[in-house]
């Protein structure tokens, strides 16, 4: 097993002891959107995923945060008893601070607000995000790889773009994903990332 810790991560919103979780190898990676501005709160870690990635626009940098140790199960995901696991599964979560929604978008940006808005994420964003994603490939094997099908948000919520993936795909998955491609789960994020360029910067 390779190193648990992001060397780019504070630890200062920890909470694993609190929520011991699952010990796995994670060999998949989950990527969600915050629809939020700022670090949440995750419920006092009750919903808190591995990392959370907060930009900072200023210094044109991703601020790291980490919840729980890397092969330590996380909580960000629904996890229907009976049914697959999801959190479980190996699946390593990171939340990006922003949104994935174009409505929250126009009215964010009619407010004035500084955020990322992640389907159109700015280059400097997408490569602290692939710095980490080629962190997690040499120290855990996690493949740079994903699902062909990143469909925009609204029509990622549930499975409107046909890329939610089935009990059997999701057990043999392997590398990065979407909230939005996981079964069990309705959400729609991260929406259309920019998959493509940031699996190219990260095999850089």
């Amino acid at each position: 097993m390779g190193a648990q810790k992001y060397p780019q991560a504070s630890t200062t919103a920890w909470y694993q002891e609190k929520y011991p979780g699952t010990g796995m190898e994670p060999d998949r990676i989950v990527l969600h959107t915050t629809e939020s501005t700022a670090l949440p709160g995750y419920q006092g870690g009750a919903i808190a995923p591995n990392l959370t990635a907060v930009p900072d626009l200023r210094k044109k940098r991703l601020t790291w945060y980490q919840h729980f140790d890397f092969g330590t199960s996380s909580r960000a995901l629904a996890d229907t008893p009976g049914g697959v696991r999801t959190n479980r599964q190996g699946a390593a979560q990171v939340e990006l601070v922003g949104t994935c929604d174009p409505v929250t978008h126009d009215k964010w940006r009619a407010a004035g607000h500084g955020y990322v808005f992640w389907p159109e994420a700015p280059e400097w964003a997408l490569e602290g995000l692939a710095a980490f994603l080629r962190w997690a490939h040499g120290e855990h094997g996690i493949p740079l790889s994903g699902p062909e099908k990143w469909p925009p948000y609204p029509e990622s919520y549930g499975n409107g773009g046909g890329q939610r993936l089935g009990a059997e795909e999701w057990e043999s998955f392997r590398g990065i994903c979407g909230h939005m491609h996981v079964p069990e789960n309705d959400h729609g994020d991260p929406g259309a990332l920019a998959i493509g360029r940031l699996l190219e910067l990260a095999g850089e």
